[in-house]
């Protein structure tokens, strides 16, 4: 993808932005930090950058954020350095995945902080998107550094590590404050090393995550996936539980499994707001 920065006298505008939804790309579950505006766009953080971003057509405009973090943090933190539109041509090549990706074909996978990604997902177990929010939103505040702009970056696991259950009771979240602690506490004193989950065998890196207290399968495989963007991991919820038995029950193509998360998240969000799982033969898309 050829994009283009432009300074404006307010904001930063990147032209060039195909195969790309912001609202769908940040509000189909995979972050927990950005939040929808009246006129269409989106306020959060990730790392120590915090913007305000619309999306006009190929292009997207970012607002409290200087030119060269739109550079060389929100471009490449949106992924919009990847061709998503070869991805989707490849996964096209399935008619069910073909339906699924048209529905929703500017949906990408974020660069997100491996120790942030472990954490929220750690606390999103048998959780609703808005608790999450709100858990995650009150941890930052708490824990985070305060950045210029009056937000919080996300509090590294070694600022955690030092928390007991007790500094964590504000957060009312229950169970997973032990979870928490456990990989906050692993992996400050790299006893776990995300990094090297990021090129180790998920044969390996998936055990390891699972050591930590409270880690199963799907989140392991979300910190896979939307934190260390192993493109091949496959978070199974309950929607794509419902979704594999219906559409795939013996598993995906195989030409589909080296971006098999990329094929979730065009599944999860097909059978989420359509009637995909009530009639297995919907109306064909357009062509990829």
């Amino acid at each position: 993808m050829a994009i283009e920065l432009t300074q404006l006298s307010q904001g930063i505008r990147l032209d060039g932005v195909t195969d790309f939804s912001l609202a769908d790309t940040l509000s189909c579950g995979q972050c927990f930090r950005f939040f929808p505006n009246e006129d269409g766009s989106f306020s959060g953080v990730a790392g120590q950058h915090e913007a305000r971003i619309l999306q006009q057509g190929d292009s997207l405009v970012f607002y409290g954020a200087t030119y060269q973090e739109v550079q060389d943090f929100w471009s490449i933190y949106l992924d919009l350095h990847t061709d998503y539109g070869a991805i989707r041509e490849l996964l096209c090549q399935d008619p069910t995945l073909r339906r699924a990706a048209q529905y929703a074909p500017g949906i990408r996978i974020l660069r997100q902080d491996a120790w942030e990604a472990l954490c929220s997902f750690i606390l999103s177990q048998n959780n609703n998107i808005k608790r999450i929010q709100g858990i995650i939103r009150t941890l930052c505040a708490q824990f985070g550094e305060k950045l210029p702009s009056g937000g919080f970056c996300f509090p590294s696991a070694k600022r955690l590590a030092e928390c007991t259950l007790e500094d964590l009771a504000s957060l009312r979240c229950g169970f997973r404050a032990k979870y928490v602690l456990d990989a906050a506490r692993r992996v400050s004193s790299l006893d776990l090393d995300l990094e090297a989950l990021r090129t180790a065998p998920l044969d390996t890196a998936r055990p390891e995550l699972m050591r930590i207290h409270g880690v199963g399968p799907k989140v392991a495989e979300c910190a896979l996936l939307y934190g260390l963007h192993r493109m091949e991991c496959f978070p199974v919820d309950v929607w794509i539980s419902r979704a594999m038995k219906a559409l795939f029950p013996k598993g995906l193509p195989q030409f589909a499994l080296p971006y098999a998360g990329i094929a979730q998240q065009y599944l999860f969000h097909y059978v989420r707001t359509s009637c995909a799982l009530e009639d297995n033969r919907p109306a064909a898309a357009p062509s990829c």
